[in-house]
């Protein structure tokens, strides 16, 4: 028997129960990983508040995590029981013990990352690494701009950027978050609270504005994002914190100056495991390096998961969350 958190209806982090259940045994291509970290992202309260759907209920919640295989699936020949192992695509269910999952979906860890690191930055790093390097691939001296830069995404896109030499502008909240932006490696910071984010734009970039806006908080910052890009720039919408964007006017993208847009999800780069692996590889050697830290960590017992959300959801945290079981 081990331990999990579930919802059965959805709704706020009340909802999230801590209940024993009973993990299936592995089927042919699937392994069973005692995990040691968990990852806590804000796509799993879409998955909680029911803007994203879920299979059946009750649910398991979380996709990320790290820990040590306890079993394999007949057909799994490239990890063995007793392997350090990192897993950022679900399915659902990493917010337990134990967690069954694809064998295609796990990738094994350097012994230099350790599983606090893994569980920290397995979606988040293989995220930004899609966004940088595959979505729209930055360029040293370049300028671009990256909403809620002092999050958990945030928070590595803003160091990968200085790794590579680019001039990422941040949006935050905060003075605090400000702060914590800078010491990333943020070139500039924009508080949104009490600053025009595009106005500000305009004032860095000398009237340029930017190439690529990189925008995780969807409805709240659309209009705003466009507003940044230059002529016939582009905006990676690859998230939903203050709502999903719908009654997109297409013609607005004419209007503001021949727009592109697009909306990426990390399983359509992470697509087999071998782009998978070559992902991890990446972001796993950007930490090793020391290019991207991995040591601002809020950490919940698992049991603690509707606190953790509460944190989340409140956008009173910077960096990185993660369950220990």
């Amino acid at each position: 028997m081990a331990k999990r958190i579930q919802f059965r209806a959805h709704g706020g982090p009340e909802v999230l129960e801590y209940v024993d259940f009973e993990p299936a045994a592995p089927g042919p291509n699937e392994v069973l990983v005692r995990n040691k970290a968990i990852g806590v992202n804000f796509i799993e309260t879409y998955f909680r508040t029911g803007l994203y759907p879920v299979a059946s209920m009750p649910s398991g919640l979380g996709n990320e995590g790290a820990g040590v295989i306890e079993a394999v699936g007949t057909e799994v020949t490239h990890v063995k029981v007793g392997d350090r192992v990192g897993y950022g695509t679900g399915p659902l269910g990493s917010y337990a013990d134990l967690h069954l999952t694809p064998a295609a979906n796990v990738v094994k860890l350097p012994d230099d990352i350790s599983f606090e690191q893994a569980a920290a930055i397995m979606l988040k790093g293989l995220t930004v690494q899609y966004l940088f390097r595959q979505t729209y691939e930055i360029r040293p001296e370049e300028i671009i701009l990256f909403h809620a830069a002092a999050g958990g995404v945030g928070s590595i896109a803003c160091q990968w950027a200085s790794a590579m030499g680019v001039k990422l502008i941040g949006t935050v909240s905060s003075p605090e978050k400000a702060a914590h932006a800078k010491a990333n490696g943020a070139w500039e910071v924009i508080d949104y609270s009490k600053e025009d984010v595009a106005k500000r734009v305009l004032e860095l970039t000398d009237g340029k504005k930017v190439s690529v806006v990189y925008d995780g908080v969807g409805k709240d910052t659309w209009e705003t994002s466009l507003d940044c890009l230059e002529l016939r720039g582009l905006l990676v919408s690859f998230g939903n914190a203050s709502g999903a964007v719908s009654g997109v006017n297409l013609g607005i993208l004419a209007q503001k100056g021949s727009l592109y847009v697009t909306r990426p999800t990390l399983g359509s780069y992470a697509n087999t495991p071998e782009a998978l692996q070559a992902m991890a590889d990446e972001v796993f050697a950007m930490v090793s390096s020391g290019k991207v830290k991995v040591d601002d960590l809020k950490k919940f017992d698992l049991k603690d998961a509707a606190k953790a959300h509460t944190e989340l959801s409140a956008r009173r945290t910077t960096g990185s969350i993660i369950l220990v079981p």
